[in-house]
């Protein structure tokens, strides 16, 4: 395994933490309120006592922003893990589909799939990695100078013992995955801070922009979904959210 110095970590980060903020001010600019309101739960929000058009407004933004950054960080945690790998172990992309990248190591040949954190999926994107890793081995097998595989799925942040799972892949997680790309013991801690690199100017940016979508998003809500005292017409959203049946539904139902 070759070295990597911090400061080309720091330069990685630097360098594409932006699209992080590119990528989430993007999501906010494309969100449309009726596309919103008919994806989020509206009964839950009723539950809740939101009794004001911009608490509801906001309260269903932030709720798709939240998952949205989720993932689009967990993006940006899984290049920069590519990018470690690349530098450290000579890994390549993988051509196998849902393998992130290969690399070989004493005469082992491994293949590693990378997800931002612990509870990245269901039984059936579980069954799909599973899948995803046996193709890849008996393909790899085929060839004359394969003859070990190892199945790695790194997870970038969690806190769980290294175990083997669904009787194929090595589950590594935190600092076991950041130390096993780069054979440094504090990289998982040291890559936090330059992940705030322009961070409070990226977010007032985002938070104004944001300020301005709630604003008008609120007025057009008042508009189409409160009645004339103010009140917000429960009924005309849920309608909105869910309402779809027809006759034929009706004959087919009963």
């Amino acid at each position: 395994m070759r070295g990597i110095r911090l400061s080309e970590v720091e330069k990685f980060v630097k360098e594409n933490i932006k699209s992080f903020h590119q990528n989430r001010l993007k999501t906010l600019e494309d969100t449309k309120l009726k596309d919103l309101l008919k994806r989020k739960n509206p009964y839950l929000f009723k539950a809740k006592n939101i009794i004001t058009a911009q608490d509801l407004v906001t309260a269903f933004l932030d709720a798709k922003l939240s998952s949205s950054e989720e993932e689009i960080f967990g993006d940006f945690l899984e290049k920069l893990a590519i990018f470690i790998a690349q530098k450290t172990l000579n890994a390549n992309k993988s051509s196998a589909h849902g393998v992130d990248f290969e690399y070989t190591k004493k005469g082992k040949r491994y293949l590693v799939s990378v997800k931002s954190g612990l509870n990245w999926g269901n039984s059936s994107q579980w069954k799909a990695l599973v899948n995803d890793f046996q193709v890849a081995v008996r393909i790899l097998k085929q060839r004359r100078h394969v003859r070990e595989v190892d199945c790695v799925l790194g997870i970038c942040y969690g806190k769980r013992k290294t175990n083997f799972k669904k009787g194929i892949l090595w589950e590594i997680c935190g600092q076991n995955f950041w130390y096993m790309i780069s054979g440094n013991e504090t990289l998982y801690t040291d890559i936090i801070e330059p992940l705030g690199h322009q961070a409070k100017q990226l977010n007032e940016d985002f938070n104004l922009k944001k300020a301005q979508i709630i604003n008008k998003f609120t007025k057009t809500f008042i508009d189409e979904f409160c009645d004339k005292k103010g009140r917000i017409s429960w009924e005309r959203l849920v309608k909105l959210n869910s309402e779809n049946l027809t006759p034929q539904d009706k004959k087919q139902l009963t």
